[in-house]
C-alpha cells in the first residue's frame, strides 16, 4: 500500500493528487470528432459527463436549464438563497460585492433566513418546465425534512450531498437518516456523497445509491484542511472508489454504480484525468462559478462557507473566463484549461485513441508530479 513511515508511531499512506499524475499516450489516434462524450445514469441520458455543482455561485434557476440545454446535468441546491428568498438577486450582488473581512459573518446572516418548502417545489418545476432533466441536493441532516417537496416538484434525481456522508452514521441526540431504507423507499435515482476511500464507498453503494460523489472538502473554495485537519487527495481518492465500484459489481451481480468526482477539478486536465482514475462523470464548482453568466457574478462560494458555528469555506474570486457556453465548449482565447473543457476531454481522449469516456478509464497514468516551468 506504499505506507510511509511518518514518525516511530504512525504510519501513512501515500496518496496522489491530479497534479501528481499524467496521462500516457496508447499507440493509437483517432479523429476528435469520432469521440463520444455521451453519459447515461439509469435512463437519463446527458451529452457531456459533466454535472454543475449544487452551489448558489454555480447553479440558479437560468443557469440550470442554460446549463441541461448545452447538454449537462444541472443539480439545483435547494437549501440555497432560491429557496430561502423570493427574489434572491439582490443578495446575491451583495454577496459579490462584500469587503472579504466581512463576508463570512454577512453570509452567515444571509443564510439564516428560514427554508420555504414551496419555493423548493416552485423552483425544480421552473427548470423541468423548460424540458431539462434536473436534479435537486440536499445535506444529510435536512434530507428526511424536505424530501417530500423534492418528490412532489417532479424531480428527475436526487442528490444527497455533505462534505462527507456515511451510511453508519452515528448519533446519541437524533435518529440519524437510514440512506438504505429512504433510497429503497424512492423513484427516482439517487447519489450520495462526499466519501474519499474504498470501505465507505462502498458501504454507500450498498444503500443502492445510483451514484456516489468522491470528495472531501478539497474545492476551491473550502478551508476542511486548514480547519478540521481533513484531506484527501482526489486522484487516489477516485481510483480507491472506483475500485470499490468494481468490487460491488461483482458482489452484486451486475449492479453499477457511477463514479462523481466533486471538487479539485478547476482546469480541463484534471477532468481528464479524474476520468483516466476511473471517473464516469465529474461534477464541477469553481470551473462552472467562472462563466460570466454565472449567479455568482465572479465569486464562488458553497455551504461550508457560512455554516453558523463553524465555517470551513469561504467566498473566492475566480473572476470570468467567458460564458457558460465557452467555458464547455469554446472557443478557447486562452491556454490555462478554464475554457472548451468538454474540447479538452474530447481531444485527450483522441490523442490517446479512446472513443468514449467508459474506455478511457483503463488508459495508463503515470506519477509525474507537475511543476510549472518557467521562463528565464
Amino acid at each position: 500500500m506504499n505506507e510511509i513511515e511518518i514518525g516511530r508511531g504512525k504510519r501513512g499512506r501515500r496518496a496522489y493528487s491530479f497534479d501528481d499524475i499524467a496521462v500516457v499516450p496508447s499507440r493509437r489516434t483517432r479523429d476528435p470528432e469520432d469521440v463520444s462524450l455521451g453519459w447515461q445514469i439509469d435512463a437519463y441520458h446527458f451529452d457531456i459527463p459533466v454535472l454543475a455543482a449544487p452551489m448558489d455561485s454555480v447553479m440558479s434557476p437560468a443557469s440550470a436549464i442554460a446549463f441541461g440545454r448545452l447538454g449537462g446535468m444541472p443539480v439545483l441546491d435547494l437549501e440555497g438563497l432560491w429557496t430561502r428568498y423570493a427574489d434572491p438577486e439582490p443578495l446575491l450582488a451583495e454577496i459579490a460585492s462584500l469587503d472579504p473581512a466581512l463576508a463570512t459573518a454577512r453570509m452567515q446572516q444571509i443564510y439564516r433566513e428560514e427554508i420555504q418548502p414551496e419555493l423548493i417545489v416552485e423552483r425544480i418545476r421552473e427548470v423541468r418546465a423548460s424540458g431539462v432533466t434536473v436534479a435537486g441536493a440536499l445535506s444529510p441532516q435536512r434530507t428526511a425534512q424536505f424530501a417530500k417537496y423534492v418528490l412532489d416538484s417532479g424531480v428527475d434525481l436526487f442528490v444527497i450531498r455533505g462534505t462527507t456522508v456515511s451510511a453508519e452514521h452515528v448519533s446519541s441526540r437524533a435518529e440519524p437518516l437510514n440512506l438504505k431504507r429512504f433510497i429503497y423507499e424512492l423513484d427516482v435515482p439517487v447519489i450520495v456523497g462526499g466519501v474519499a476511500n474504498y470501505t465507505p464507498a462502498l458501504h454507500l453503494m450498498r444503500t443502492g445509491a445510483a451514484g456516489v460523489l468522491v470528495g472531501f472538502g478539497g474545492g476551491a473554495a473550502h478551508t476542511t484542511r486548514a480547519t478540521l485537519g481533513i484531506h484527501v487527495p482526489m486522484a487516489s481518492a477516485v481510483a480507491d472508489v472506483a475500485a470499490a465500484r468494481r468490487d460491488y459489481l461483482d458482489e452484486s451481480g451486475g449492479r453499477y454504480v457511477h463514479v462523481i468526482p466533486d471538487g479539485g477539478m478547476g482546469e480541463s486536465g484534471d477532468i481528464v484525468k479524474a476520468i483516466a482514475c476511473g471517473a464516469d462523470a465529474v461534477m464541477l464548482g469553481a470551473a462552472l462559478a467562472r462563466a460570466s453568466d454565472a449567479p455568482g457574478r465572479g465569486y464562488h462560494w458553497g455551504p461550508e462557507a457560512h455554516h453558523p458555528e463553524l465555517p470551513r469555506g469561504e467566498r473566492v474570486a475566480v473572476g470570468a473566463a467567458g460564458t457558460m457556453e465557452q467555458i464547455l465548449y469554446g472557443p478557447s482565447s486562452g491556454s490555462d484549461g478554464t475554457t472548451n473543457l468538454m474540447g479538452a476531454l474530447r481531444r485527450a481522449m483522441a490523442t490517446t485513441g479512446y472513443l468514449e469516456p467508459k474506455e478511457f478509464q483503463r488508459i495508463d497514468v503515470i506519477v509525474s508530479p507537475h511543476h510549472p516551468t518557467t521562463t528565464r
